[in-house]
């Protein structure tokens, strides 16, 4: 097996930038998930995801982030096999320190945070990208076009579904199609056409309606099926259908399995940031004999900090608070 040569001080100095990246968006992510405790209806967490979801600028950071993440793995590894090969005889007695058992513990705890990440995903970040099929949710401005509201109207009072009463109106307007000249009859075509397009999108404003799917400060259209999104992403690219992660999250940490395996997740993540954090200064040479009590003071708040205010998340919400 044969690795690019790189120093190994300059992997370990580009382990602790990355390391030091990924500390600094956890406690990010951690303050964004707090929002869902919050009784509003989700209305500060939609907004937190509408925000995250449709700026330009934090879609690059997304990818950014995820290569971070990936390069974090990736150098890690190297790092490992490395410095494996090249000391390939062990020592005859096994070093006792603390840091050596924190660092072989590290690389087992990585591993584990990957394949709960992996469970992560499936939970939310892969409904966002369309491989695993969750519920959504549209600002109602977004599809309040004419010809939705158009039907909306006059089918709710003629006591008409939106597809009869557009076939009622074409029936109608077809009594007088030999009067029509060929232009007339063509911009009649397209309003009926539009009117077509418009059916299962004043469909779903129904059902809204009689199910009521509405937030509490009526800007969404909450509970959308995988085909409705469909549907309106195909009707209406434009409308920008979005996860509804808030009520996904609340679901989701409404079962006690999945609440168990996300306490996992933050005991192995406590494990990793209890060596993480001061390895972070120690790789920068930011540690000396003045300092490093007061480092891992700071790495227990910070680690302990982080961990309460994920796990506070599935707990409370599992509670019903």
């Amino acid at each position: 097996m044969k690795l690019p040569k790189i120093h190994s001080i300059t992997k370990k100095l580009l382990v602790g930038c990355v390391g030091g990246f990924l500390l600094l968006f956890l406690l990010f992510h951690m303050t964004a998930n707090l929002f869902i405790l919050r009784h509003d209806d989700g209305a500060w967490y939609s907004a937190f995801c509408h925000f995250m979801g449709s700026n330009w600028v934090v879609k690059i950071f997304e990818i950014v982030l995820l290569a971070v993440f990936l390069l974090h793995i990736v150098l890690t590894l190297w790092l490992a096999i490395t410095n494996r090969m090249a000391r390939p005889v062990r020592y005859h007695e096994q070093q006792r320190s603390k840091t050596h058992q924190n660092s072989k513990l590290m690389m087992i705890t990585g591993i584990l945070i990957f394949c709960l990440l992996i469970v992560h995903f499936f939970d939310f970040y892969f409904v966002k990208i369309g491989l695993v099929k969750g519920e959504y949710m549209v600002e109602v401005e977004k599809i309040q076009t004419d010809e939705v509201m158009t039907i909306h109207q006059y089918a709710t009072q003629q006591g008409m579904t939106p597809n009869e009463f557009v076939d009622a109106f074409e029936a109608q307007v077809r009594q007088y199609s030999h009067q029509l000249t060929p232009v007339e009859q063509e911009q009649i075509d397209e309003n009926i056409a539009e009117l077509r397009r418009a059916v299962p999108v004043a469909e779903l404003f129904e059902k809204a309606f009689a199910e009521n799917n509405f937030s509490a400060d009526h800007k969404w259209i909450r509970h959308i099926t995988y085909d409705e999104r469909q549907m309106l992403r195909q009707n209406m690219p434009e409308c920008g259908v979005e996860p509804d992660f808030y009520y996904r999250a609340r679901d989701k940490f409404s079962h006690w399995y999945t609440v168990l395996i996300y306490l996992v997740f933050f005991a192995v993540i406590y494990l990793h940031l209890s060596h993480a954090f001061p390895s972070v200064f120690q790789t920068f040479g930011l540690n000396n004999y003045k300092y490093n009590k007061a480092i891992e003071v700071l790495g227990k708040i910070y680690t302990w900090v982080l961990v309460i205010g994920f796990a506070a998340v599935p707990i409370l919400v599992f509670l019903g608070l």
